[in-house]
């Protein structure tokens, strides 16, 4: 699973539906808007992959949350070669580590005590605050926030999140290139005989 969706949210909840007597289908939903997200946000990107449709809808399986925002440039685009690579590490490990924790788990115990159950909050907490560093980050943060807290009594699990990042589509602004300023008229040429002083 961790090989063909590659996406801890979803994972976990399709896990969690499952464990709690859910059906494969409801599983599924559950998983596809957990992912939901990622619409908007490969609204965002796709101007900033390479090729036609074909090659940047398969360049866009690279869209993780971690890369889509370190990959983010302050104009709005995104350094397509960053994402990548940075997704290619990110899936290496992410596939070992499934490996790894699938066969000696249960050498660990209880990971209650641990502390582990932080470690997924904890990681996009980091995310939100390299995003807030610019005014447009801080704006799309508190709007998702907004939609979130406002959705959260009245839909099911899922929704929220898929409505709340809509507010991506922010990412889809461009900043206006700077105006040049008025052309400097040139100055007078030293060595012009008009130049010289009136004798």
């Amino acid at each position: 699973m961790s090989a063909l969706v590659f996406g801890g949210s979803a994972q976990f909840a399709a896990l969690s539906v499952v464990a709690s007597g859910g059906t494969l289908g409801a599983a599924l939903g559950t998983a596809a808007l957990a992912h939901s997200r990622f619409l908007p946000m490969g609204i965002a990107l796709g101007p900033s992959l390479a090729g036609g449709p074909v090659r940047r809808g398969i360049e866009g399986q690279a869209l993780v949350d971690a890369s889509w925002a370190m990959a983010s440039r302050p104009d709005g685009t995104f350094d397509r070669s960053f994402l990548l690579g940075s997704t290619l590490v990110q899936y290496v490990a992410w596939t070992l580590g499934t490996v790894v924790g699938a066969i000696g788990g249960g050498a660990i115990g209880d990971t209650d005590r641990l502390g582990l159950d932080a470690a997924y909050p904890t990681f996009f907490l980091v995310l939100l605050i390299h995003e807030l560093r610019s005014g447009r980050g801080r704006g799309v943060a508190a709007a998702g926030g907004l939609i979130a807290l406002a959705l959260i009594p009245f839909t099911p699990p899922g929704i929220p999140v898929m409505a709340a990042s809509l507010a991506a589509l922010v990412g889809l602004r461009r900043r206006p290139p700077t105006p040049a300023g008025p052309p400097t008229a040139p100055g007078p040429d030293p060595g012009s005989p008009h130049d010289e002083e009136p004798r």
